[in-house]
């Protein structure tokens, strides 16, 4: 009977701590997330706006001086830089401010419930008041500063390597005729990459949900995982409560990637001059995208999408694959 009073008391407690650090940590973050969010929105939306020019001019000063590029590849590079710039700046501002919000306001909450790993009560409940308020501005300042680090010092430094080059290095070459191809294709990895990743994904979601929380869920119940010690059960608590979050945050992070996973079908052309391998690339790589998801949600095997074979140096000819589960048919 003792044992089972001291069981319920345990419970009790745990639940109760539960509660209270997640009420402490959400009103740490409705106090300190704003604070934080604001500095390392403006800060890096600052270092990005202010650097630009200086970026644009370095650039353009770069293709023109390097030896690196042939003249057909210096054209090709300035007609597509004013998209590469405004890609730059959208999807950095964009950036700057989803990684603002989130680490502003979902750090402290998260300090709160790491608290409990300290070795006593006491410390556990000063630890749970101070920890992620003051911290979580200072590392916004230093997220902020080691940014601008990265664009004041360690692009202009990349630049002036490939400015410097010596006159041993391979020069990258271009001809005209490849042009339409690489365009194309870039334009066609677009259009088929990421319709078909956010299919996948928004398909696949349910399943990385509640196989998420059973799992969670699971190793809760059979103190497994993160639930093998008592002082971790709070923050693995905080893992159940937040796992839509992060099924959301991979979703948009899939459709994210699609984007650059399809241009890089250009650089395929480019590299290996073909038409058709940057095509198999497109096709392989949803493929390989839907089979990958497959496997990390415990799914089916393979995939019913068609599979693009490796394509050998002598013949230039794709050839397609089907993988219907353990069955595979040319």
């Amino acid at each position: 009977m003792a044992n089972k009073f001291e069981g319920f008391l345990r419970i009790l407690y745990v639940v109760f701590a539960f509660c209270a650090a997640l009420f402490l940590g959400a009103l740490k973050g409705l106090l300190v997330g704003p604070i934080a969010a604001l500095i390392l929105i403006i800060g890096n939306v600052g270092v990005i706006l202010g650097i630009f020019p200086v970026h644009v001019y370095k650039t353009i000063y770069t293709i023109i001086k390097t030896n690196r590029f042939d003249v057909a590849m210096k054209v090709a590079i300035m007609f597509g830089l004013p998209g590469l710039a405004a890609l730059w700046l959208s999807l950095s501002i964009a950036g700057s401010v989803i990684v603002g919000l989130g680490y502003g306001f979902f750090t402290p909450w998260v300090s709160t419930f790491e608290a409990f790993r300290q070795e006593n009560e006491v410390k556990k409940f000063l630890h749970c008041i101070v920890d992620g308020t003051w911290e979580t501005i200072k590392d916004s300042c230093t997220i902020v500063r080691d940014f601008a680090d990265l664009c004041i010092h360690s692009y202009p430094m990349y630049l002036k390597e490939i400015c410097e080059c010596g006159i041993t290095d391979e020069v990258q070459t271009l001809k005209f005729i490849h042009v339409p191809a690489i365009v194309i294709v870039g334009l066609l990895g677009l259009a088929v990459e990421v319709p078909f990743y956010t299919a996948i994904v928004i398909v696949k979601s349910p399943f990385m949900l509640f196989k998420g929380w059973q799992r969670l869920t699971h190793d809760l119940i059979a103190r497994e995982g993160p639930f093998l010690e008592t002082a971790c059960v709070p923050v693995a608590g905080l893992a159940i409560l937040f796992w839509p979050i992060f099924v959301v945050g991979s979703v948009v992070l899939a459709i994210f990637t699609s984007v650059f996973v399809g241009l890089y079908a250009s650089v395929v052309v480019y590299q290996e001059k073909s038409f058709k391998r940057g095509l198999a690339y497109v096709i392989a790589q949803v493929a390989e995208f839907d089979e990958y998801t497959n496997d990390w949600l415990y799914l089916r095997e393979g995939t019913i999408l068609p599979n693009q074979a490796p394509i050998q140096k002598e013949a230039d000819v794709p050839i397609v694959r089907f993988d219907c589960g353990s069955k595979s048919c040319s």
